[in-house]
């Protein structure tokens, strides 16, 4: 294969790594938002109460689902927090930023009420919207090596031991763009 055809497969590569780590993201910070939002909401909080305990459970919900896999399959937990907290940090912060300025933004939505549509309309735009806007992001991170490139030999369903050798440690990870396929050619070194 040809250079051009390199880099676009590593393009692609790397889209669909982005997908996988948003949709990743996008699953922690919607339990956590959802529950958020719905415990101040029904509390009767302001908003920022509200806004706040959200947040914080999206990232608990986020670094949850990287960090349980990474237990199950053996490493320890000071080991899987790290690698989660390289890994999932900023797409967790940019989808939380969108995330509830959004909610903020749409007139009457944090004041709702559960049991109105415009609440849960809202709290699904504001959700899509920082999808949208975290995709990118988390794109842009992987072709650095950064975000879920670091735990991604773990979620890829390569077997523990391959998963090992390829997973660089968080204070690794090179400070430059790491082809997908060298990632798991090389030990995630280039």
């Amino acid at each position: 294969m040809d250079t051009t055809t390199d880099a676009a497969m590593d393009a692609a590569a790397s889209r669909r790594l982005g997908l996988a780590a948003t949709l990743h993201c996008l699953t922690g910070c919607a339990i956590g938002e959802v529950l958020g939002m719905v415990v101040g909401t029904a509390a009767g909080w302001s908003d920022l109460a509200t806004v706040v305990l959200s947040v914080a459970l999206a990232f608990f919900f986020g670094y949850l689902l990287t960090v349980s896999p990474l237990l199950r399959q053996g490493l320890g937990l000071r080991r899987a927090a790290r690698i989660a907290l390289a890994a999932d940090t900023a797409s967790i912060a940019v989808m939380e930023v969108v995330d509830n300025g959004v909610m903020l933004a749409v007139p009457g939505a944090m004041g709702a009420g559960l049991a109105n549509g415009v609440f849960w309309a809202s709290l699904a735009f504001s959700l899509a919207v920082a999808f949208a806007v975290t995709w990118p992001v988390n794109v842009w991170l992987i072709r650095r090596g950064r975000g879920h490139a670091v735990v991604h030999g773990h979620h890829g369903g390569h077997g523990a031991d391959a998963d090992a050798a390829h997973v660089p440690s968080p204070d690794a990870v090179p400070h430059h763009a790491v082809p997908h396929h060298a990632a798991h050619d090389h030990g995630g070194r280039p």
